[in-house]
C-alpha cells in the first residue's frame, strides 16, 4: 500500500469494483450511460483474463482513480486491432511478452497529483514483464504527457477503433518507468 497526497494505492479485485471503476472512467472520460454499460461488460470479461492486475486509488473510502493490465495476448480484440499498424511500422514485436495497460482513469479533482503515475507504476512493476503498451487519444494531452514522463513512445498513431470517433496512439515502454521529469508531468 502506498499513501499519496491522501491517497492510497491498492489492489483491488477488478469483477468487485467494475462498477464503481465505471464511475471514475466516466466522470474522468466523458463517457455517456450507454459507454459505461457496454464497457461494463468488457471490464467484467477483462476480470477473468489470466494475469490481470487491477489498483485503486482511494480518498478516504471514495475510489479516485483505478488502473488496470494484462499480459498481452495476440487474440485479444484490441491487439487484433492494432497488429496491422505496429506491424506496418515495424513495432509487431510489441504484441509479444509485453503488458497492457488496459484502463488508467484519475477523477479530475485528484489529477496532477502523482495518483495516475502511482497507478501506472504498481501495475508495471507487478507486472513482472520488460515492456509495455497501452493506447490513448492522440492528441497533446496530460494522460499523454504522462506516458511520455514515464518513458512510454508512439508506436503507431491515428488507430481508428470500431465504434469510435477519435483517433488512438499505441505507445509502449521498457520496463521499469523512467521517473517522472517534473511534478507536473506526473
Amino acid at each position: 500500500m502506498e499513501q499519496l497526497t491522501g491517497v492510497t494505492i491498492e489492489a483491488v479485485d477488478l469483477a468487485a469494483w467494475a462498477a464503481e471503476a465505471l464511475e471514475v472512467q466516466a466522470v474522468a472520460f466523458g463517457l455517456t450511460d450507454d459507454e459505461v454499460a457496454v464497457r461494463l461488460q468488457i471490464v467484467r470479461r477483462h476480470a477473468l483474463q489470466p494475469g490481470v492486475l487491477a489498483y485503486g486509488a482511494f480518498s478516504g473510502r471514495q475510489l479516485v482513480g483505478f488502473g488496470y493490465g494484462m499480459p498481452n495476448r495476440r487474440e485479444h480484440w484490441w491487439s487484433t486491432v492494432i497488429e496491422p499498424h505496429l506491424e506496418r511500422d515495424g513495432y509487431g514485436d510489441w504484441l509479444d511478452g509485453t503488458f497492457a495497460v488496459t484502463e488508467l482513469h484519475v477523477l479530475p479533482g485528484f489529477q496532477g497529483q502523482g495518483v495516475g503515475s502511482r497507478l501506472i507504476r504498481t501495475l508495471t512493476e507487478e507486472s513482472g514483464a520488460d515492456r509495455s503498451i497501452l493506447s490513448a487519444i492522440d492528441a497533446e494531452t496530460p494522460a499523454r504527457r504522462l506516458y511520455r514522463s514515464l518513458g512510454y513512445r508512439d508506436l503507431a498513431r491515428m488507430v481508428v477503433f470500431p465504434n469510435t470517433v477519435r483517433p488512438y496512439a499505441v505507445m509502449g515502454a521498457g520496463l521499469p518507468l523512467a521517473q517522472s521529469q517534473s511534478a507536473n508531468s506526473r
